[in-house]
């Protein structure tokens, strides 16, 4: 089981770098249907998880120029603690209840980021990130995208990697690219902030958090390569399916 739990997680691995995704929703429903751990240990393993994934995947965007860093830090920071803070709220939610809620919640984001796609087709991708707000709005901004995000994450075990994107792009100014790699660096803190919460719950399984780990970090990293190296539109379907394709597995 263990050679088939990392061989799994890596080829999860390198679909979650591509796309930018830290894939908590992903990764709980590969844990809960393949594997067959119950919804809460999945939920609070795979949202810890998102830490290595996510940390892998930001160095290789990093190195490939596609993360806005204080943006990314700002956003993140607030995450963590709107991540913390809902993490607390999930454990009175009875684990039927919360697969279904977090399938619904995986499907949404899908829907969410196909219509955001839709409104920038036409916009340059190489674009700089632009504060179109006065700095204390635009900082204000990114800390309201992060506390909201970082309270799916934490409530519902979701990387909300979709959303993040759409409030990277759309409240924030980035490009489609930097949103994928800057998402990245969001990711890290919330993941922190949502696994510690679980862990003081009990939900947090640490023989399967490292067995997880060690697979989606080397996916996560050679999967982040390929993400300047295919045509825009290719990662913006990658970024729409991925979700919508762990929602699918989750309730079946």
């Amino acid at each position: 089981m263990l050679v088939q739990l990392v061989g799994t997680m890596f080829a999860v691995g390198l679909l979650l770098g591509f796309v930018g995704a830290g894939g908590s929703g992903f990764i709980i429903s590969i844990l809960t249907v393949v594997f067959g751990f119950s919804i809460h240990t999945s939920l609070g393993t795979a949202l810890a998880a998102m830490f290595f994934s996510s940390a892998a995947g930001a160095f290789s965007h990093y190195r490939e120029g596609n993360i806005v860093l204080g943006t990314g830090i700002v956003v993140g920071g607030a995450g963590m603690v709107g991540a913390w803070l809902s993490s607390f709220a999930s454990n009175g939610i009875p684990g039927e209840d919360l697969k279904w809620m977090t399938a619904a919640m995986l499907f949404l984001s899908g829907v969410a980021l196909w219509f955001r796609m839709r409104l920038v087709s036409k916009r340059n991708d190489s674009q700089p990130a632009k504060a179109r707000q006065r700095p204390a709005v635009y900082w204000a901004s990114a800390c309201g995208v992060g506390l909201v995000t970082g309270g799916l994450s934490g409530l519902f075990g979701i990387g909300a990697t979709p959303f993040i994107q759409i409030g990277l792009m759309t409240i924030l100014g980035t490009s489609i690219r930097q949103a994928a790699g800057t998402s990245m660096i969001v990711i890290i803190p919330i993941a922190v902030g949502g696994g510690a919460g679980f862990y003081q719950l009990g939900h947090l399984d640490v023989t399967l958090l490292l067995e997880v780990a060690v697979g989606i970090m080397l996916g996560s990293y050679i999967g982040a390569k390929f993400t300047r190296r295919v045509p825009a539109v290719v990662l913006q379907r990658s970024m729409v399916l991925l979700p919508m394709v762990g929602a699918a597995i989750l309730v079946i």
